[in-house]
This record gives C-alpha cells, sequence and structure tokens, in this order.
C-alpha cells in the first residue's frame, strides 16, 4: 500500500486491518449539531430542576415529564456528541467503551419511546375517563411504570447486544470505528419493538382522545345558550381538554418526522449517498429529544414560571420550594 493511501488509514501500522478516516463534516453542520446537543441539554436540565424541586409539580403527570427530560438530557448529553465524533473521526477509545456506547444508544431512546407511550395514556385517561383519572393514576402507579420501563430498555439492550462482551470487535470490519452490523431478525424485531408497537399504541390513544376532543367541543357549543353556571365552567373544561389533544397531536407528528428517516434508511441498500443521509438521520432522531420539552414544557405556564425562578437564583431562597406555581 502507498504512503498516500496509509495516510487515509485510522492505524497506518494495520493496513489489512484499519478502517478508512471518515470525511469530515464541514464546520458549520459541526456546530449546529453541537447547538443541538446544548440546547437539548439546557431545556431538559430546567425540566428536570424545575419538576424536582417545586413540591407543587409532583404529579404523575409531570413525573412522567421528569422521566422523559432525564432520557432527553442523556441523549443530548453523551449520545450526539459521541455520534458526532463516531462520524467525524476515527474511534480510538477502544472496545468497552465502543460497547457502552452501543448499550446506551439501545436504552435511551428506548426509554424515551416509553415514556412518550405512558404519557399518551396518562392523557387518554385523563381526557376519555377524567372522573376516575386521580383513582387509576396515582403517584406511585407512575414511579413503579418509569422504573419498569427503564428496567425493560436496559434489558433489552443487554439482550439485543448480547455478544459483545464475549467476543469484542466482532461488531465491526475493521479497526478505527465504532458499529455494530445486527442480522436481519434482530433489525426487524428492533424495528417492532422500537417503532411499530409503540407508534400504533400512540396513534391509537390520540385518534381516541382526538375523537372524545371533538366531541366535547361539539357539546360545549351546543351549550352556548345554557345557564351562566354551565357556561362558566364546562367551556373551561373544553378548552383544556381540547389543548391536550393538539398537543399530544403535535408530539406524535414530530416524533413521526424524527424516527422515520432512520427507519426507512436502515432497510435502504447501502450506498455512499444512503450512508451519509442515515449519519444525518441519526443525528435527527437524536434531536427529536430537543423538541420533546419545547413542546411539552413551554406551553405550560408552570415551565415559564420556573424558569424565571431558576434564572433568578430565587429557588435557593428558603421555602422556594413550596411556590405556588399553578
Amino acid at each position: 500500500m502507498e504512503v498516500e493511501d496509509r495516510a487515509e488509514l485510522c492505524f497506518p501500522q494495520f493496513p489489512n486491518t484499519s478502517c478508512r478516516k471518515p470525511s469530515p463534516w464541514p464546520p458549520t453542520v459541526n456546530i449546529m449539531f453541537y447547538s443541538i446537543s446544548l440546547i437539548t441539554v439546557t431545556l431538559n436540565l430546567l425540566i428536570i430542576i424545575s419538576i424536582s424541586h417545586f413540591r407543587q409539580l409532583h404529579t404523575p403527570t409531570n413525573i412522567l415529564l421528569l422521566s422523559l427530560a432525564v432520557s432527553d438530557l442523556l441523549v443530548g448529553l453523551v449520545l450526539i456528541p459521541v455520534e458526532i465524533l463516531r462520524r467525524t473521526s476515527c474511534w480510538f477509545l477502544g472496545d468497552f467503551v465502543c460497547a457502552t456506547y452501543i448499550l446506551i444508544c439501545i436504552i435511551i431512546p428506548l426509554a424515551t419511546i416509553s415514556d412518550i407511550v405512558l404519557i399518551s395514556a396518562d392523557r387518554y385517561v385523563a381526557i376519555c375517563d377524567p372522573l376516575h383519572y386521580t383513582t387509576k393514576v396515582t403517584t406511585r402507579r407512575v414511579k413503579f411504570c418509569v422504573c419498569l420501563c427503564w428496567l425493560c430498555s436496559v434489558t433489552y439492550s443487554l439482550l439485543f447486544v448480547k455478544d459483545l462482551p464475549t467476543l469484542p470487535g466482532s461488531y465491526r470490519y475493521c479497526y478505527g470505528e465504532c458499529f455494530i452490523d445486527p442480522d436481519y431478525s434482530s433489525l426487524l424485531f428492533d424495528l417492532v419493538v422500537n417503532f411499530i408497537v409503540p407508534v400504533t399504541v400512540i396513534v391509537a390513544l390520540y385518534l381516541r382522545v382526538f375523537a372524545v376532543a371533538v366531541s366535547q367541543a361539539r357539546a360545549m357549543r351546543s351549550h352556548i345558550t345554557a345557564v351562566t353556571l354551565h357556561h362558566s365552567v364546562t367551556p373551561k373544561a373544553k378548552k383544556s381538554e381540547l389543548k391536550a389533544a393538539r398537543k399530544l397531536g403535535v408530539l406524535v407528528l414530530v416524533f413521526l418526522l424524527c424516527a422515520c428517516p432512520l427507519y426507512i434508511l436502515t432497510w435502504a441498500p447501502y450506498s455512499l449517498t444512503m450512508a451519509s443521509l442515515l449519519h444525518f438521520s441519526v443525528i435527527l432522531y437524536f434531536s427529536n429529544s430537543c423538541l420533546n420539552p419545547v413542546i411539552y414544557a413551554f406551553l405550560y405556564p408552570w415551565f415559564r414560571k420556573a424558569v424565571k425562578l431558576i434564572v433568578t437564583v430565587q429557588i435557593l431562597q428558603p421555602g422556594s420550594s413550596e411556590t405556588n406555581m399553578l
């Protein structure tokens, strides 16, 4: 092998087993992706501090938001920066770190989509069965479901990459990259577990929520001429329920837009163009973690109030955890 060709290798001293150096991305692209990572960490950290600190925000729904914020925070803190490093330079961190990163890449997105399913179910019960919501959805049950989702995510990731600890390096074609090449059955199973099943559940719940919200909106309009008591109380409840349906619809749409390219390109025939598109689709999928706090948190007045108290350092004052946030 010529000297110029060796310079393109990650490990020139091992020309037969070394990977080629990946093509660098333009500086503006790197800056954009690192900015997404920083924004993701910042927004989700604000949610975690807000819900954890203020006692009035310790509700079942907010516990689900807290779990979602934790998984999204890890995406911005770990997955996006390492993914950029992995796609723009050779991998010099060894087999153990690579195996750990692959495990995290499976655990965090699965935990995220599980949280979104739980949030959809929470909104479904709140809108479709409001009279029994407080008895069906309790803080204890929600915490149990959250812990169960994280436990299942960890277990699934260990089963999916069970051969990594015993077969170091078997998941790659050459030295200098961190990559797993699962077989067809594993890819199909992962597609069903990570995408088809949760998306089907989310869409089904949303369609039901939307149908109920529409029927309630019609009922509200038909009661415009009712007595003053009904006129003042009923519309408020209907508007809040319709708002919840819209938020859930936005979440579903944004998630599908971020996730579909990755799952479609994963099954596309390999080519240099498809490989480049796949790299960007991974970052797009991770970018959903930046949009989740925008969709769920910025639409809530309590979050804006909490951010103001955090930025002005008023949360350090004694008794600040008892502040009225609603």
